[in-house]
């Protein structure tokens, strides 16, 4: 599934193969509450295990090899019952102009994923989610959680690459 939409000036794909990592890794392992410390590797590795990611662009980046990724987005999904949406963000300087929600409902009316259950964490744009039907979760007692051990994951991975 690879798909291409635009607004204005402004466009975004599920071609993974036009993704920017520099932009996704700067922004995840540098900037990003979320992601703070990863490393390259594992961001390739989530963008790579991700069923599909959104690249939002300036500039349309099939067309102009100079167009500025601006953004991005992956779901983790079946394509029939859930999808968990991640790694969601806008560029600083891109903010402000609609884009987040832009991006949010360019994924959420993406046809394979249109009737799935979104699952999504987040500390501070409940207010942005809640616009594209997103609410607290029913029954929270009835939901479970292991957390994430970072420090697994990485042992994991070098152990991987190590043979």
């Amino acid at each position: 599934m690879k798909s291409t939409y635009s607004y204005n000036q402004f466009f975004i794909t599920t071609n993974k193969d036009l993704l920017n990592l520099d932009v996704i890794e700067q922004f995840i392992c540098h900037e990003s509450y979320w992601g703070k410390g990863m490393t390259r590797d594992l961001v390739e590795k989530s963008i790579e295990n991700s069923n599909v990611c959104f690249g939002l662009f300036d500039g349309n980046p099939q067309e102009n090899s100079s167009a500025k990724q601006i953004g991005f987005a992956r779901v983790i999904t079946d394509f029939v019952r859930f999808a968990y949406l991640a790694d969601v963000f806008v560029i600083k300087e891109y903010r402000g102009q609609g884009l987040s929600k832009w991006l949010i409902e360019t994924i959420v009316s993406e046809p394979k994923l249109k009737g799935a259950a979104f699952h999504l964490t987040t500390r501070d744009a409940h207010s942005l989610y809640e616009k594209f039907g997103f609410r607290p979760i029913d029954q929270p007692e009835n939901r479970m959680l292991r957390p994430l051990n970072i420090e697994q994951i990485y042992k994991a991975y070098k152990k991987a690459t190590d043979n």
